[in-house]
């Protein structure tokens, strides 16, 4: 269900907000994947900062769409430019 829900987000560019452990975070969610310990993982900009994060899926709960709240993934240039 949280695969849905994220690959949906990730489509629509939609920002989601979700309890990670104890705390609130509301992500731009950028791809699903695996990290190297083979766990689900979601990579997401942290909103209001640059900071690109891994989350575990385990760790994730109360996962709401943010449907009024659209981003533009930002990409960066600055390593090409140097």
């Amino acid at each position: 269900m949280k695969t849905v829900i994220f690959k949906s987000a990730i489509h629509n560019r939609n920002r989601i907000k979700f309890l990670y452990g104890l705390k609130e975070f509301i992500v731009e969610p950028l791809y699903v994947s695996k990290n190297k310990n083979g766990k689900k993982v979601l990579y997401g900009k942290v909103f209001g900062t640059n900071e690109i994060k891994c989350f575990e899926y385990k760790k994730i709960s109360n996962i709401k769409t943010l449907n009024y709240q659209k981003f533009s993934p930002v990409i960066s240039i600055t390593p090409l430019i140097n």
